[in-house]
C-alpha cells in the first residue's frame, strides 16, 4: 500500500460497503482495508441505513440494486447524516438514468461492475473536476454485449422467451449465446 493513499484518505478512514453479493463484499472489504480504509459491511438497504445512522462514514461504496430495495436510499441516509461524505454507487446495471439519479441523491461518483479496488479508491479520492483516466483494460464489445444480455436475462427471471422478446432476438440465437462461456 502506498503512503499517498493514506495521506489522501485523511484522519477519518471509516468506509461503509453495502452490497448483497457476499463474496464480492468480503473481497472488496479486504482490498480496501489493505489500502488504509476501515471498512464496515452491510448486505441490505436496512443494514446499510442502520449502520449509516449509527456511525456515519467518511466514505461509502453502495450497490444500486439490493434485495430489499435501492441503494440510493442508503446514499440519502449517509448524505443526511454526513453531508461531506464521499460516496460511490457501484452497480452491474449501468445506465445513464441511474447514474443521474445516483448523483442527484448525493453520490460522488458512479462505477459499473466489474470495478476493482483501485477503481473504487480512485473514485472515492478524486477531487474537483478530475476526470478519471480511461480504463487500462476496458471490456471488449463482445463482453459488453454478453454482459447486457446476461443482465436482461436476470431481470426477466431467467426466462429465455421473455429475454429474447425484450432484446428483439430469435429465441434459438439467445439460447446459443447463453450456452457459451463469457467472452474476454
Amino acid at each position: 500500500m502506498s503512503d499517498t493513499h493514506l495521506q489522501d484518505i485523511g484522519e477519518d478512514r471509516s468506509l461503509l460497503l453495502v452490497d448483497d453479493d457476499e463474496p464480492f463484499l468480503r473481497r472488496l472489504a479486504r482490498a480496501m482495508e489493505k489500502r488504509g480504509f476501515e471498512p464496515e459491511m452491510a448486505d441490505s438497504v436496512a443494514a446499510g441505513k442502520a449502520s449509516a445512522n449509527a456511525h456515519p462514514p467518511a466514505y461509502a461504496v453502495v450497490d444500486l440494486r439490493l434485495e430489499d430495495g435501492s441503494g440510493l436510499d442508503v446514499v440519502e441516509t449517509i448524505r443526511e447524516k454526513r453531508p461531506e461524505a464521499r460516496i460511490v454507487v457501484l452497480t452491474g446495471y449501468g445506465a445513464i438514468a441511474t447514474a443521474v439519479a445516483a448523483v442527484k441523491v448525493g453520490a460522488t461518483d458512479y462505477l459499473s461492475k466489474p470495478a476493482d479496488a483501485d477503481d473504487v479508491v480512485n473514485a472515492l479520492l478524486a477531487r474537483g473536476d478530475d476526470l478519471p483516466a480511461p480504463p487500462d483494460n476496458p471490456m471488449s464489445a463482445d463482453r459488453v454485449r454478453w454482459e447486457h444480455i446476461q443482465r436482461v436475462y436476470e431481470l426477466c427471471d431467467r426466462n429465455v422467451s421473455e429475454t429474447a422478446r425484450r432484446l428483439n432476438m430469435h429465441r434459438r440465437t439467445l439460447q446459443r449465446i447463453l450456452a457459451k462461456r463469457s467472452p474476454k
